[in-house]
Formats: C-alpha cells, structure tokens, sequence
C-alpha cells in the first residue's frame, strides 16, 4: 500500500521539496499552498497524513487543524519557524499530532511521518483486528476492534495519538504511569521534553470524555507521579 501525504506550506519551494523527499521515500505526496486548499482536498480525497505548516495567510495552521479535526482523525504534523514552547502547544491543543521547527533535517521528517503512520495504522482504524478486545470503565467503552470510543453511549471522536493514550491507561485501568512511562508506550520513542506534549494530549482526551474536565471521573492526576484510568464500574457513575 502507498501512503498518500498531503503537503501543505504557502513557501512553494518548501513545499515542493518536502515532496520531492516523500516521493524519495516511497510516499505519494500531493501539494497545497493554503488551509482552504487542504481543506478542500481533504474533503474530496483520501490521506493518510498531513503535513501543515503554522504561518499562512488566510486560514493559518492552527484554524485548518481545528476545523479538520471535526471530521478526520489523520496524523497532523505541523511546522513552524518558531521554537517557543507557547506555538508548539497551541498547535497541538489544535488538534496536532506532532510538531518540527524549520529548518529540519530531512531524514527526521521523514523519520517523524514513519512513526506517524505506524501510529495511525495500527490505532487509528485503518487496519481492523476483529478478535481485539473490548475494554470498559465505568461508562467508557473502548472497541479495539473497531477503533471506537463511547462514552454513556455516544461516540468520542479522538485523532489516533489521542485514542493510543486512551487505550493504554484504559488497558492498565486503576495504575499510575508517569509522563515518560505513557510517552515512551504510545510514541514508542525514548522520553524527551515530552510533558508539555503529553500533558496537552490528555487535556484534549479529557475534553471529550468528562462531563466536567476540571473534575474528572475518568482520567485522573496522580500529583507528583503522573496519570491513570480510574477503574470503575458503571454503577459508580452519577
């Protein structure tokens, strides 16, 4: 199977070029040069990820992953000329998956979309396992199967990185992990300055699965330590 990438900078030349190492590596890539453009694109084809950068004019990086992430769950990978940790949240609070400063190596792009695609493809629904299993907390219920999250019956709509967090804690339901040991589980890389990113993450599952964010029933902090799934039953919940 060719994985088709959808590259998205306003910089043509910038744009081309990250086309031109995709293809290199055995990617089909196809070129926007705005988010009205991508949106459109990703409205009338099929991608498996999508490569955008933050600064362009009109809809900039930040609105077109908001307003992607109502309808595809596909990795984002979002570039920038800034490196403050302020951007990096703000792109990921959006809704993105990963995030690179330029100017970057080409190999660690490219290193960045394998990991990406790994992801999605084995949490993000392409490829359905029907004899995974099904896990529950209280009213969470998780299909692995179908890679689909309810919550008191209606469906959660989680980007695959979001959904890999929720399953691990979910599968490890009532034990705490630290930030680098839920980092290290699901982005299978080694720890590196991975709160910020981990931390944004689990606001974002939290917004979708609490009634109340700020008094989760679900995912708790452990002060000092980390996260963990509270380990319910549903009769527990009010």
């Amino acid at each position: 199977m060719t994985y088709r990438i959808l590259v998205c900078d306003d910089d043509r030349e910038i744009a081309r070029a990250i086309g031109i190492y995709l293809r290199s590596s055995g990617y089909e890539a196809v070129e926007a040069h705005d988010g009205t453009e991508a949106l459109e694109l990703c409205r009338t084809q099929t991608f498996h990820l999508l490569i955008l950068d933050i600064m362009m004019p009109g809809l900039d990086g930040i609105q077109t992953t908001e307003i992607l992430r109502r309808t595809h769950n596909i990795p984002v990978i979002m570039l920038s000329a800034k490196s403050e940790d302020i951007d990096k949240i703000d792109g990921l609070t959006a809704g993105a998956d990963d995030y690179m400063t330029k100017p970057f190596q080409p190999a660690e792009l490219i290193a960045r979309v394998k990991s990406q695609l790994r992801r999605y493809t084995s949490l993000g629904g392409m490829h359905q396992t029907p004899t995974a299993a099904v896990y529950r907390t209280g009213e969470l219920v998780i299909d692995d199967a179908s890679k689909t999250v309810t919550v008191d019956g209606d469906p959660v709509n989680l980007t695959p990185r979001e959904y890999g967090i929720l399953l691990f804690l979910t599968q490890h339901a009532g034990q705490v992990f630290s930030i680098s040991q839920i980092y290290e589980a699901v982005w299978q890389e080694p720890a590196y300055n991975s709160e910020n990113t981990v931390a944004v993450h689990i606001r974002r599952i939290r917004e979708k699965i609490e009634i109340n964010p700020k008094e989760p029933k679900y995912l708790k902090v452990v002060w000092g330590i980390g996260y963990k799934m509270e380990k319910l039953h549903p009769k527990q919940l009010g």
